[in-house]
């Protein structure tokens, strides 16, 4: 654009400009409006902006990119598949080799194939974060369980059993991070837990729950942004009354929020108590 280095020095100071790496900038205006993730997609954009036209966003980098939720992955260093023979790290950029993983343009710009992407943060960021993201992109049909198997064969050697695992544990039916976050929880717990559940009353529907444990106890997501304003209080009212006619059938509800989960013992015991009341309501005893 004929911007040279002085006047960018001078864009940066008068807060017009945001350095986001060397050579990559943001309009001040959009980076500092945007949340963490937002944040974290134009800085990838704009570095992106300065690498070789072969080089592509991957991991979680590219899962942002393409608009799939992540958890628990950082938003400090960038990864990019380009022509390098090892990992590199430097001033907030990761770079990995290509080893034939699939690349794919949106939009203009370059990424790994959503598939690789799920596999590679599995092993940079951990089993949970991984599952999280392959749930919500099966759940949208972004990828297949298929898919991702055949990704395994692009992924350095110690990368693969965390991908791997991470497969083995998705459920498509979930449907929020929350959601994965809760069962991911339970199963560690050692609780028997089906997700996305329809419960009747004879042939008539009483609802859909998030989990349903051992048969009796709904277990409840909750992110709470849906009872903000006068809409969500009616939301708040009709949750009430759709608990109480579950309660009225013998199931027990146990409600989760995200700060419960950080929590897992108290949570085995709020499940364990509700587990023993539906017992003792049904007549089977505690």
């Amino acid at each position: 654009m004929g911007i040279g280095a002085v006047q960018l020095d001078a864009l940066v100071r008068s807060h017009q400009l945001v350095r986001v790496r060397r050579g990559a900038y943001v309009l001040h205006e959009a980076f500092t409006a945007a949340g963490p993730e937002d944040r974290y997609r134009l800085r990838t954009k704009a570095v992106l902006r300065t690498r070789p036209a072969l080089d592509a966003a991957s991991h979680h980098a590219a899962l942002l990119l393409a608009g799939i939720d992540t958890y628990g992955v950082a938003l400090d260093t960038i990864d990019l598949l380009s022509h390098v023979r090892a990992p590199r790290v430097r001033a907030g950029l990761r770079t990995h080799p290509s080893l034939g993983v699939d690349v794919e343009v949106v939009d203009g710009w370059s990424r790994a194939a959503v598939a690789a992407a799920l596999c590679q943060v599995a092993g940079g960021s951990g089993v949970v974060a991984a599952v999280s993201s392959m749930d919500d992109a099966l759940h949208d049909g972004r990828c297949t369980t298929a898919q991702l198997v055949s990704a395994l064969d692009h992924l350095p050697g110690h990368h693969r059993p965390s991908a791997e695992r991470a497969i083995g544990l998705t459920d498509p039916a979930c449907e929020s991070v929350g959601e994965t976050r809760t069962r991911l929880l339970l199963h560690d717990l050692g609780f028997a837990v089906l997700s996305q559940q329809t419960l009747r009353h004879g042939s008539a529907f009483v609802a859909r729950v998030d989990f349903l444990v051992a048969g009796v106890v709904v277990v409840e997501f909750d992110g709470l942004v849906k009872y903000a304003g006068r809409e969500g209080r009616a939301a708040l009212a009709a949750e009430k009354a759709r608990e109480s006619a579950l309660v009225d059938l013998g199931y027990e509800v146990v409600r989760l929020v995200w700060s419960d989960l950080e929590r897992p013992a108290e949570v085995a015991r709020r499940i364990r108590v509700a587990l023993a009341r539906a017992a003792a309501r049904r007549g089977v005893g505690a």
